[in-house]
């Protein structure tokens, strides 16, 4: 219930935002590649954000 309150990190932004991304690729990967690929490309930026922060 405390963690209601709780501010998230940036780094738990990133990682939930990458997640989303790679999800996004994936259903695209079958269906649209150039879409699919704008995907994958905004989450590698967001991965090597995240080994920065690390």
């Amino acid at each position: 219930m405390f963690n209601l309150f709780k501010k998230k990190s940036e780094k738990e932004i990133l990682q939930k935002k990458y997640e989303k991304l790679m999800s996004e690729w994936h259903q695209l990967s079958s269906t649209n590649r150039s879409e699919s690929d704008k995907k994958y490309a905004e989450a590698e930026a967001i991965l090597k954000k995240l080994e920065a922060l690390a």
